[in-house]
């Protein structure tokens, strides 16, 4: 068991589960989002997550929902949404998660096939997407109203959309004609966002990359990360360490494979 403690001690620190390793800044935490290639909100699994490598208090001691989450480094996930190379999605399970571009190559066939799966279909569905694909990224309440549609019809119709990254969303501030702002919603089609097919990727190597993110994990979780549900025979773990891409260090654990360091000369 020495691997595995290694393992959880490297993860301790490369993940800032330790509070000497708190995050200070908003370019700190962009880095460490470069790092560890994607970031959830909040600690709810093995990957790395914003808000747990904050290590401040809460909002409101023993809140719930907001009030859980740090007092004053809380927008930092929305900010680094913002920043160029970063992407916003809501495939880890319908919550939000940050991934930069090497990642978000990985889901890129996975959000595709997705998009034209259900453009291809006669519901509202096909509707959104159509409607987006001739009209370009539009805030949430230009789409209420050139599709006539009220906001529960829009939620029920975007939520399944984003959770399988069909449709991203994107928090925006526009201006009203009285001059005041007003914190709204961009909603785009997949490939608005991610113009080129990704050569490679796939659920496979997004658990490989999680997997790497995370430095080790419960074996039990992995297939619950992300939205889409794999399909192979036998579990997904042992399809990637009998492929050689993840190894377990201990029963019930999964890590990746150390990548080979180049030969001296």
């Amino acid at each position: 068991m020495a691997g595995l403690r290694a393992l959880e001690e490297r993860r301790s620190c490369e993940c800032r589960l330790r509070s000497d390793r708190a995050l200070g800044s908003l370019d700190e935490a962009h880095a460490f989002l470069r790092a560890r290639t994607l970031l959830t909100r909040t600690a709810d699994s093995a990957l790395p997550s914003l808000f747990g490598a904050c290590h401040e208090p809460p909002y409101m001691e023993g809140g719930r929902g907001f009030a859980s989450w740090p007092a004053t480094k809380y927008p930092w996930f929305g900010e680094l949404a913002l920043r160029d190379g970063v992407y916003e999605l809501s495939i880890h399970r319908g919550k939000s998660i940050l991934l930069v571009a090497e990642t978000a190559a990985l889901v890129d066939p996975l959000c595709r096939a997705e998009l034209e799966s259900r453009e291809a279909g006669h519901d509202d569905f096909a509707r959104l997407l159509g409607h987006l694909k001739q009209t370009g990224p539009s805030v949430i309440d230009d789409v209420k109203l050139e599709l006539g549609w009220t906001p529960s019809r829009l939620r029920a119709t975007r939520g399944p959309l984003e959770q399988l990254g069909a449709l991203v969303s994107q928090s925006v501030t526009v201006t009203t004609r009285a001059g005041s702002h007003l914190h709204t919603s961009m909603l785009s089609r997949w490939d608005q966002v991610w113009a080129e097919r990704s050569p490679g990727g796939g659920l496979e190597e997004l658990v490989v990359a999680g997997v790497r993110a995370a430095v080790v994990a419960p074996e039990a979780e992995i297939e619950r990360w992300f939205s889409w549900r794999w399909n192979g025979a036998g579990s997904l773990a042992d399809r990637l360490v009998t492929d050689g891409r993840l190894r377990r260090p201990a029963p019930g654990w999964i890590a990746a494979r150390e990548r080979e360091r180049p030969r001296k000369r």
